[in-house]
């Protein structure tokens, strides 16, 4: 009699095996899509496609800048990808000096330039040293001086000087820690940042004229919301007093900025940010050279080469994480009812809200154990990941999951949804997505796929 429930029993545990072995493949084939997307945003290939020196003349996009006709060449490089854009840059030209603000500290610097290790995603005492170095620096440019400006994400909080001297860095740090953890889309965010700031919102650009100025962006905004790049020191600024007022009322924040914070949204004190009508942003010109868009087509060129239909959606950008997984699941399953093997790819970013005390994770991360549930035991795997390597307060860019997953946690995936403290569950089951720090950042990447 044993026997007989034994050799009932053997297929369905084979049955199993092949299922899990197949959806582990499945995962590994998803991860290999993220990290073939990570090898074609590398900042000196888009420099190449982008710019070109030769015999004194640089050529930045439709721009054509005779070098040596300028008395002064300053670069100012700030964001995650400062560094490596410094290093592309010199590449190109030849060895440069200037100023590189970053949030990690390279394994070499580059001769010529002063370095600051600014905080991110709060600012530290390098985000304030560096922006004073900055002003210093740009201070006294002359109309035959040119600026470059190298702009990367995560320059907010790398580099900061508050307009209003009352306010201190542990006022700044507070602020920015109530912004982030909001569910304030980043262009909300960096609405309220710049009219704090003595260096965002266009206001280095005013420090730079009357020199002329060309900025070379590497962006991590919505493709119609460059001026939020590093919270848009060099462009004009869209966005009002008057919207920074209406985002705080939104979500309702106010009260929980510090004292010398909360007095400038109370009695309506906010200094408007320079528009495009001043004269800083004459000889000023921008030129974004890489964004969310080649990640996107990268891993869409690899999915399709495994044999699966792809579709790019951006729909769901900045939406809070609860709806764009829902929309985005939606999407698939419609897709899928034509084809055999689908894919799905969305840039952009989600929004969060943040508890209190959180646990150990991050957006992309949240986002995946919340399609964990959703996907429980359907051919279907998720990633979502930064291409900056780093989510929220994990040392993981994200995570990959499949209808194999919510079983496998043998845990109550709410509770960790709930405490935002995915890691530790992603981490057990071998399922976080680790490359380390980028250096580089265009935003973060979902790919979904069902078989």
């Amino acid at each position: 009699m044993a026997a007989h429930r034994l050799a009932a029993i053997i297929p369905k545990l084979m049955a199993d095996q092949l299922q899990e072995n197949h959806a582990r493949e499945i995962r590994e084939q998803v991860c290999g899509f993220f990290l073939h997307a990570l090898g074609q945003i590398g900042i000196d290939k888009a420099f190449k496609r982008n710019l070109e020196y030769s015999r004194g003349v640089l050529r930045i996009g439709q721009d054509l800048l005779p070098i040596a006709s300028y008395a002064r060449v300053t670069v100012v490089a700030i964001g995650k990808a400062a560094h490596t854009m410094a290093q592309a840059l010199n590449a190109e030209m030849g060895p440069q000096a200037g100023i590189i603000a970053t949030p990690t500290q390279p394994e070499a610097m580059l001769p010529g330039f002063s370095y600051f290790i600014g905080g991110h995603p709060l600012p530290n005492a390098d985000s304030l040293k560096g922006a004073r170095s900055i002003l210093r620096t740009l201070e006294g440019r002359k109309h035959d001086d040119l600026v470059i400006f190298l702009l990367s994400g995560g320059g907010s909080s790398v580099v900061e000087s508050p307009l209003d001297l009352e306010i201190s860095l542990d006022d700044l740090v507070a602020t920015y820690r109530v912004l982030v953890h909001s569910a304030a889309t980043i262009a909300e965010i960096n609405a309220i940042r710049k009219h704090l700031s003595a260096v965002k919102g266009g206001r280095m650009a005013q420090a730079a004229y009357p020199g002329q100025q060309v900025s070379i962006m590497i962006s991590d905004v919505p493709e119609n919301a460059l001026d939020s790049l590093a919270s848009g020191p060099t462009m004009p600024d869209s966005t009002t007093e008057a919207d920074c007022y209406a985002i705080a009322e939104k979500y309702r924040i106010t009260a929980h900025f510090p004292p010398t914070v909360r007095e400038l949204f109370e009695k309506k004190q906010l200094e408007e940010t320079p528009k495009s009508g001043d004269a800083a942003f004459v000889r000023s010109r921008w030129w974004p050279i890489l964004s969310s868009a080649v990640a996107e087509k990268a891993a869409a060129e690899a999915a399709s080469r495994a044999g699966f239909a792809v579709e790019i959606d951006h729909s769901c950008d900045d939406w809070e994480y609860t709806k764009a997984a829902d929309y985005l699941l939606g999407r698939l399953r419609e897709l899928r009812k034509g084809v055999s093997r689908a894919c799905l790819i969305s840039g952009g970013e989600v929004t969060v809200a943040v508890p209190e005390k959180p646990g150990i994770g991050g957006r992309n991360q949240q986002f995946a154990l919340y399609c964990a549930e959703k996907i429980s035991g359907e051919n279907i795997c998720v990633l979502s990941a930064g291409t900056d390597g780093i989510d929220g307060n994990s040392p993981a860019a994200g995570a990959v999951v499949d209808g194999t997953t919510a079983l496998r946690a043998e845990t109550d995936v709410k509770n960790a949804l709930r405490r935002f403290d995915a890691f530790p569950l992603f981490e057990k089951l071998r399922d976080a997505v680790v490359t380390g720090a980028t250096a580089n950042n265009v935003r973060d990447l979902r790919i979904l796929v069902a078989y």
